[in-house]
């Protein structure tokens, strides 16, 4: 079984179908939740959201990730096509009100602007189609996927309602056990990891230094507070090496001068959208 956050039909849904075919989707109330599943031995996996190409990372998430002791084994991009749905027999003259998951909401600022709609925040998006159709309301729509309104028996308005074409969210597939792929030299691996700047003067560009004079690229780096002060500041950083390879060894050594509870959250294969050259930036 796989964890999931939102209500059947959600895009995190979506990618656990696309992901994990033969494993079955537990829908979850909150991304803790789906974790917790995982860690209890409720499910084996959680896909979990961590950014988006157009509304940036999944702040919640970097909250999360320090507070549990799963692993990362692997990567999923959705490509999203968010689709403005209606009760059945609904107008898009009729709408009123659009109701979905802040994410989904800023995806489609632009397009919600130009219809002139208010908003109304939901914990996600598939459960905003789920409490249209329970209230019956022809005044209110939701952004959601295609399964969504398939699940719910609900019209499609207006299909590719998010801003900008291309639109995709990044996933990362959580276990309570490791899964480090062996290492292969000339393989492509992405690793994940966490750790926390020591209060130094240039802590940070000497951290990164390590990287640097060992050819390691950084694909993506988000600094996060985790500690209820000021003082130091907690990062998230993937890299495309495996946590065996002698360069990565290095620059871990050398991160270590300069960070505290460095942790490796896993090491695995880019998924098939990463290496086709993509990039969410």
């Amino acid at each position: 079984m796989i964890a999931f956050q939102g209500h059947p039909g959600a895009y995190s849904h979506l990618s656990c179908r696309k992901a994990r075919p033969g494993m079955t989707p537990i829908p979850c109330g909150s991304f803790t939740e789906a974790m917790q599943k995982v860690e209890k031995g409720e499910a084996a996996l959680a896909m979990i959201p961590i950014e988006n190409s157009t509304a940036g990372r999944v702040e919640e998430i970097y909250r999360q990730l320090p507070r549990t002791q799963l692993s990362i084994i692997g990567e999923h991009f959705e490509s999203i096509n968010h689709c403005l749905i209606g009760l059945k027999g609904s107008t898009l003259d009729e709408i009123r009100t659009v109701c979905s998951h802040p994410q989904a909401l800023a995806q489609c600022d632009n397009n919600i602007m130009k219809l002139g709609l208010e908003t109304d925040v939901k914990s996600d998006t598939a459960g905003a189609a789920h409490e249209i159709m329970q209230l019956q309301d022809k005044s209110r729509a939701a952004i959601a996927s295609s399964l969504a309104a398939e699940l719910y028996k609900m019209d499609i308005l207006k299909e590719n309602f998010q801003d900008h074409d291309g639109n995709t969210t990044r996933f990362i597939i959580l276990s309570r056990e490791a899964a480090t792929p062996d290492y292969q030299p000339g393989q492509k691996y992405v690793t994940s990891l966490m750790f926390r700047v020591r209060n130094l003067p240039a802590a940070l560009y000497k951290a990164m230094g390590g990287f640097a004079t060992n050819n390691i690229n950084m694909v993506k780096m988000e600094s996060y507070m985790d500690t209820g002060s000021f003082q130091a500041t907690s990062f998230y950083l993937d890299v495309e090496a495996h946590q065996l390879d002698q360069g990565m060894i290095n620059a871990l050594e050398e991160l270590a001068f300069f960070a505290q509870d460095i942790r490796i959250l896993g090491t695995y294969k880019p998924h098939p959208w990463r290496q086709q050259g993509r990039s969410l930036s």
